[in-house]
């Protein structure tokens, strides 16, 4: 590849330059032997389009989304992991299993090529620890300060059984509200990250595939509906409940996992962790008859131990109640200005 030690406009002029970057950095890095028997070479960049395997009683799922954050790398992850399981778990908590992802790379011209090379193989990582190939993907350069150094936006595709019957419509008065871990991590994190507050801290991004959580769910009896609370937090995630079935979701505050140091930070600031975004978590609304069962399942999980049962679904007007500690409550209204600067 050219020496450059920066992205430089030629490198998305479709010519020499933009091929060695694609070989050198991307197809380097996302190639997969033997992850998919029809795939055997995962990314191939002589193709402009690429076959995909469908199994017969599985219902194809699709997802689509766009990555932004500042800074690219943070504690617990990057955008390039964060692109992938946040793809990853939007067909996870819909009961698919993610299969097959493609990638749009927004560069900056100037952003070093070995932080794009850092992201990429952490990108690479992600993808093969959740079982997904990076099939097919798309580069662009754009002149400087017209980008925030790498934008990154992804397609998933999944496999869901026949049988699953997950969805909102699914939600009665008495179920459970389970959460599969400690709530604003991600957010906190990156917000350390950039040092804007000149406050020091141990937080990591919960940045993970959430399918080990999902999967066991998927057809399970008595699972109604699963989440990730990404932007937005829990306290939206709640809400996208309650709207949908005309209902209350009660939460109970000592019974949400927050860590102390995100409870602190959240305190100084005056942030609240119900909205802040998590990477790494599922939302399960669940009949009570299944609900211990679920957390038992989730706790036996590695990053589970702190899966909780954090409210129900009761009969009311469509709003979210959060029982406070001192025994009060309050009305945690919708998310309407962004709790931080666009982390995800």
């Amino acid at each position: 590849m050219t020496d450059a030690r920066h992205v430089e406009l030629a490198h998305g002029n479709g010519g020499r330059f933009m091929r060695e970057l694609i070989e050198a950095v991307f197809a380097r890095h996302l190639a997969n032997p033997g992850l998919d028997a029809g795939l055997e070479t995962g990314l191939d960049i002589g193709l402009d389009a690429a076959p995909i395997g469908l199994e017969a009683g599985f219902v194809p799922y699709i997802t689509t989304d766009a990555f932004t954050v500042q800074p690219l790398e943070f504690p617990g992850g990057d955008i390039g992991s964060l692109a992938v399981n946040g793809t990853v778990n939007d067909l996870a908590v819909a009961g698919a299993t993610p299969k097959y992802l493609t990638l749009n790379a927004i560069i900056e011209e100037g952003l070093e090529v070995a932080c794009l090379e850092r992201i990429v193989r952490s990108l690479a990582a992600a993808a093969r620890d959740a079982g997904v190939c990076v099939v097919a993907g798309d580069t662009k350069v754009v002149p400087r300060g017209q980008g925030g150094g790498l934008y990154l936006a992804t397609t998933g595709v999944g496999l869901r059984a026949a049988g699953c019957r997950l969805g909102l419509e699914q939600v009665r008065a008495g179920d459970a509200l389970l959460v599969s871990g400690p709530v604003g991590d991600h957010g906190i994190a990156v917000m350390l990250a950039r040092e804007d507050f000149d406050l020091k801290g141990s937080v990591a991004s919960d940045c993970a595939s959430v399918a080990p959580f999902t999967a066991p769910l998927a057809t399970m009896p008595g699972v109604r509906f699963m989440r990730d609370p990404t932007r937005g937090g829990l306290a939206t995630v709640a809400h996208e409940i309650a709207a949908a079935t005309a209902l209350t979701a009660r939460l109970a505050e000592p019974s949400v996992p927050v860590r102390d140091a995100v409870r602190s930070v959240c305190e100084m600031l005056g942030y609240d962790p119900y909205y802040l975004a998590c990477e790494g978590r599922v939302v399960a609304v669940v009949s009570p008859q299944v609900a211990d069962d679920v957390l038992a399942l989730w706790r036996a999980l590695p990053g589970g131990a702190d899966a909780a049962m954090i409210g129900r679904m009761i009969e009311g007007p469509a709003q979210v109640i959060l029982e406070t500690e001192i025994g009060g409550e309050r009305v945690l209204e919708e998310l309407e200005d962004d709790p931080l600067p666009r982390i995800c």
